[in-house]
């Protein structure tokens, strides 16, 4: 199992050209990808942050308003 593993390391370590043409529109669409999942994972962060707190202040002026009902 040492021997394969070690095989695979060196192979991987021996540079290979491979002599490809990736125009423009591969490297568009990598851009565009690595933005959009970018932009997702702060959409989630975003998500998980914005929405409790916005919970907690509706609730605190639910609260308040109760307050203010009960004294008038």
């Amino acid at each position: 199992m040492f021997k394969l593993f070690f095989t695979l390391f060196i192979f991987c370590l021996i540079p290979i050209s491979s002599f490809a043409y990736l125009g423009p529109g591969v490297g568009g669409g990598v851009i565009a990808a690595t933005v959009g999942i970018i932009l997702a994972i702060l959409a989630t962060i975003f998500g998980l942050i914005w929405f409790p707190i916005k919970r907690l202040i509706k609730n605190k002026k639910k609260q308040k308003n109760q307050q203010q009902n009960k004294v008038d």
